[in-house]
């Protein structure tokens, strides 16, 4: 797990200046208020995603990745449904996101899971290199 979440922070810091970086740290992954999914192939760890729970209020979805050899095999869409029923299992009606502009993979992914774009949210700051999406649950 710890090498897939440092292959995400290279791949990120790849894409982005270090204010334009909004990572979840690594020891943050084990509050309460944090479900940490991994996802397996074999023994191989391919990809992981992570449900904030911001006071009730919303759910931020973080630290989603997979693998650049494991895309487009349905692996993103598992986690995402995955935390999405986490989301409706702790009682939170919307999920929002920050993701940067370079992914085009990850876009694709939230917008067909019907997350729409929207103005920046909680700490973040407009960012030319940052979207902001949002998902309401019902």
């Amino acid at each position: 797990m710890r090498a897939l979440i440092a292959q995400l922070d290279a791949y990120l810091q790849a894409l982005y200046p270090p204010d334009s970086n909004h990572l979840l740290p690594v020891d943050a992954l084990r509050r309460a208020d944090v479900v940490f999914l991994v996802a397996r192939l074999g023994a191989d760890v391919v990809a992981c995603g992570a449900l904030v729970d911001q006071g009730g209020q919303y759910g931020e979805l973080k630290r989603m990745y997979v693998r650049p050899d494991c895309r487009g095999a349905g692996v993103g869409r598992a986690i995402l449904a995955a935390l999405i029923a986490q989301a409706r299992l702790r009682g939170l009606h919307v999920l929002r996101l920050e993701t940067g502009i370079a992914q085009p993979e990850a876009l694709a992914l939230y917008e067909r899971a019907g997350f729409r774009r929207r103005a920046h949210f909680g700490p973040y700051r407009e960012d030319p290199l940052s979207l902001f999406m949002e998902l309401e649950l019902g």
